[in-house]
C-alpha cells in the first residue's frame, strides 16, 4: 500500500505468497497480476449488485485499473525504472476507514467451517443441520464473519459480534450486501463450471458513511474455488488457488509450520502459477496475456 496524497492509495499486489500463515521464501510468477486484473474484472461486473436498491448506501474503492490511466493520474510512476515494477498489478484506490469484521460467506461446508462443525455441529457457534458432510452445499449461503487478526488466523464470530461491533442497521446491510455479491459471483463462476465454495469481502466507510467495498474482491486468495466437474460431497475437492504449494508442505515430515519455510521446488512454484492462470482464464474466458483492464469512470464519485 502507497500512499498517492490525502484522498487515494496505490495497491501493489506481489507475487509473494504464504501456507499455514507462513511466507515462502520463493515468488509464484504472475500471482500479483492474477489478483488485480481479476479484481478489475469482477469489480467492472459488481456496480450494479452494490447499487441495488435494497437500503445500503455502497460502491467500491476503485479509481483506476488500467496502467496508462494510473500513469495519467500519478506520473511519477511512468518511468522506464518503476513502470515494470506496478504495471498490470496494482489498482489506484479511494482512502476509506476499514470497517473491523472480514464480511465471509459460505455457500459449502469447507475449510474452519468443517472444522467447526465436526468437533461442535456449529458455525461461530451458531448451530447447523446435523449430518452434514464436508463441503455439502450450505442453501441459503451462510454469511459467517471473522475478526480481523493482527497475526495468524481471523477468528469466526457470530453475527452478534458485528452487531456487538457496528450496530444494527451497519451490521444486516453487510449481510445483505455481502450476501448479494456472493449470489452474483457464485452464478457467474458456476455458468464457468466452477463452484464458489466461500469467499471474503471487506467494506470500509467513505467521508459520507457510504459503505465501499475495497480490497480485492474474488480472487483466489480471498475465496475458494473448487472445478464442477471434481466436486464430491464428502470430499475435500481440489482448489483452483495455491493447493500445489500447501499439498507440497503438508507432505514434508518435521517441519512445525513456523518460520522459515521449506524451500519450494520449480516444479511446485510452475504448478501454482498454472492453477492461478487457470482460474483466470476459465472465469473471464481469456488468458491473462489478452485482458485489458477496464476503465472505470466516475471512480471518484
Amino acid at each position: 500500500m502507497y500512499e498517492v496524497d490525502a484522498d487515494h492509495l496505490l495497491m501493489v499486489a506481489s507475487d509473494r505468497v504464504s501456507a499455514f500463515d507462513v511466507v515462502m521464501g520463493e515468488s509464484v510468477p504472475r500471482k500479483g497480476e492474477v489478483l488485480t486484473q481479476l479484481t478489475a474484472w469482477w469489480l467492472d461486473r459488481l456496480g450494479p449488485v452494490l447499487e441495488a436498491d435494497r437500503g445500503v448506501r455502497a460502491t467500491h474503492h476503485v479509481v483506476a485499473a488500467h496502467p496508462d490511466e494510473i500513469a495519467r493520474r500519478i506520473p511519477a510512476l511512468d518511468s522506464e525504472r518503476l513502470r515494470p515494477q506496478w504495471e498490470r498489478r496494482a489498482l489506484l484506490v479511494r482512502r476509506t476507514r476499514p470497517l473491523p469484521v472480514e464480511c465471509v460467506v459460505r455457500g459449502y461446508l469447507s475449510g474452519s467451517a468443517w472444522k467447526e462443525y465436526r468437533e461442535h455441529g456449529t458455525l461461530a457457534g451458531e448451530p447447523l443441520p446435523e449430518a452434514l458432510k464436508e463441503s455439502d452445499p450450505l442453501d441459503p449461503p451462510i454469511f459467517s464473519p471473522a475478526t480481523k487478526a493482527q497475526t495468524g488466523h481471523d477468528e469466526n464470530i457470530p453475527f452478534s459480534g458485528v452487531v456487538d461491533r457496528l450496530g444494527d442497521e451497519r451490521a444486516e446491510n453487510l449481510r445483505s450486501l455481502s450476501l448479494a455479491l456472493y449470489r452474483f459471483g457464485s452464478e457467474t463462476a458456476r455458468r464457468r463450471g466452477i463452484l464458489l465454495a466461500d469467499t471474503k469481502f471487506e467494506f470500509g466507510e467513505d467521508p459520507a458513511g457510504r459503505l465501499v467495498l475495497i480490497d480485492e474482491v474474488l480472487t483466489p486468495d480471498s475465496s475458494r474455488y473448487w472445478p464442477l466437474d471434481g466436486y464430491v460431497p464428502g470430499s475435500t475437492p481440489p482448489s483452483l488457488d495455491k493447493q500445489p504449494v500447501r499439498d507440497y508442505l503438508a507432505g514434508i515430515e518435521g517441519w512445525d509450520r513456523s518460520a522459515p519455510a521449506p524451500p519450494l521446488p520449480d516444479r511446485v512454484v510452475t504448478a501454482t502459477t498454472d492453477r492461478y492462470l487457470e482460474i483466470f482464464r476459465r472465469l473471464t474466458g481469456v488468458s491473462l496475456d489478452r485482458y485489458e483492464a477496464p476503465g472505470f469512470p466516475g471512480g471518484d464519485r
